[in-house]
């Protein structure tokens, strides 16, 4: 019963990677480009998630901090576009395996200006939950064996129990009959000697 869900949870993550996160602050000058790739497997999800960081913690942050994105499979597809934008997330499952890129640029601007961006990116999410979901199906499993081993000894020691009964049950038994039987012989004897029978 549990030995296909073992089965089918080992084949899912066989073909799911291995969780990798990317995070990092880079900082991009007006006019340029910055460029992060990262080898995805088939069939993985992706996450991700950029923002500009405000250099003036009090004020907020002014419209030439504002950055273009994309994210792109290794056959050119873009999963993911947006121009002008301070903050942003996304999030794909790649239908190919490769190299996805996330570009970002910064338009021209005059005086240039430097920005500083966070950007963090996950893949491979759904395998650690798949691996809690097949170590605890596995848990299960070798708790079912355990308990199915200890039923067929508590059934052994059940059976041996119940033998051993049935055989101290004869034996007392014939005990009983055997001390009856002695008990009439004697008081039969008992009273043909003192002749009152």
């Amino acid at each position: 019963m549990w030995g296909g869900a073992a089965v089918v949870l080992m084949v899912v993550l066989v073909g799911v990677r291995m969780r990798g996160v990317v995070s990092m602050r880079f900082d991009l000058q007006s006019g340029t480009s910055k460029c992060v790739s990262e080898d995805i497997k088939a069939n993985a999800m992706s996450l991700g998630r950029y923002v500009v960081v405000n250099p003036y913690d009090e004020s907020p942050l002014s419209d030439i901090h504002k950055v273009n994105v994309r994210v792109s499979s290794p056959k050119g597809n873009n999963y993911h576009y947006l121009d002008n934008v301070k903050s942003g997330d996304f999030a794909f499952t790649a239908p190919e395996k490769g190299d996805y890129t996330t570009c970002f640029w910064a338009p021209e601007k005059n005086p240039p200006a430097t920005l500083t961006i966070e950007f963090e990116w996950t893949t491979g999410i759904l395998e650690v939950e798949l691996k809690k979901m097949y170590e605890a199906v596995t848990h299960i499993h070798d708790e079912m064996f355990t308990l199915r081993e200890r039923e067929d000894e508590m059934q052994q020691l059940n059976r041996k129990t119940n033998s051993q009964m049935a055989t101290f049950s004869l034996l007392s038994l014939l005990v009983c009959l055997s001390v009856a039987g002695l008990q009439f012989w004697h008081l039969k004897t008992y009273f043909e000697k003192r002749k009152l029978v």
